[in-house]
């Protein structure tokens, strides 16, 4: 039987190493690659085509969650696994309707890491314990009152988000489109697009918004805030 190949994404080299030293004691898996931000998790994955990426959620240039949607839609196959010291319920709804097959706390992900990357690989989605006491317990509740979790209402695109983050970490709009190999204008476009819907018009709100939706961490821009 073919090992699980398992890419790891995550921008903490220390906590990245911890993972691939833990990984490499499980036989049927193999670890095919490493990523240290959201956009180089997107490239290794579109190559290397792995089982599983164990994905974190705040990262530079491009976030987990919104390189869970790129990852998805060029490589259905492949199961996305988050890995984060998140775990409130909107980040985890937020990464459950992007496709992820599971999300583990890194509290308590040395226990069960290994355990959840075969769980996903079989098709069944795995959750840290505490997430999927509360996933149960929402769900009873909104079936019993007819409700369903809501979606992000502001409906961005992949490019608005990237051009979100990349707002949020402080890149001037010549940064922005040299990183993103589009026009200063194209940029501006995508900005202001970003700002309408979700009917924020300063940068530090921007900001202050991408941090409260796990975009960016909140260490990454303090200046503004």
């Amino acid at each position: 039987m073919n090992p699980i190949t398992v890419l790891l994404a995550e921008d903490h080299m220390i906590v990245r190493e911890g993972l691939l030293a833990l990984l490499k004691l499980e036989h049927d898996i193999h670890i095919v690659g490493e990523a240290e931000n959201g956009r180089q998790a997107v490239a290794l994955a579109a190559t290397l085509a792995p089982d599983v990426v164990v994905m974190d959620i705040a990262m530079p240039l491009l976030n987990g969650l919104e390189a869970t949607r790129q990852i998805l839609h060029a490589k259905p196959a492949t199961r996305v696994l988050i890995l984060s010291a998140h775990g409130d319920d909107a980040y985890v709804e937020q990464a459950m309707n992007l496709g992820a097959a599971g999300y583990l706390i890194k509290q308590t992900a040395s226990n069960v890491l290994a355990a959840a990357i075969r769980e996903i690989c079989k098709g069944h989605p795995f959750f840290s314990p505490s997430i999927s006491k509360r996933r149960y317990h929402h769900q009873r509740r909104a079936k019993a009152i007819g409700d369903l979790p809501k979606k992000d209402a502001a409906h961005l695109t992949s490019r608005e988000m990237e051009v979100l983050q990349l707002i949020a970490e402080g890149k001037a709009n010549k940064e922005t489109a040299d990183e993103l190999h589009i026009s200063i204008k194209t940029v501006e476009k995508h900005r202001q697009k970003v700002m309408e819907k979700l009917n924020i018009h300063d940068t530090a709100s921007l900001t202050r918004y991408a941090i409260s939706a796990g975009i960016i961490e909140s260490s990454v821009q303090l200046t503004i805030l």
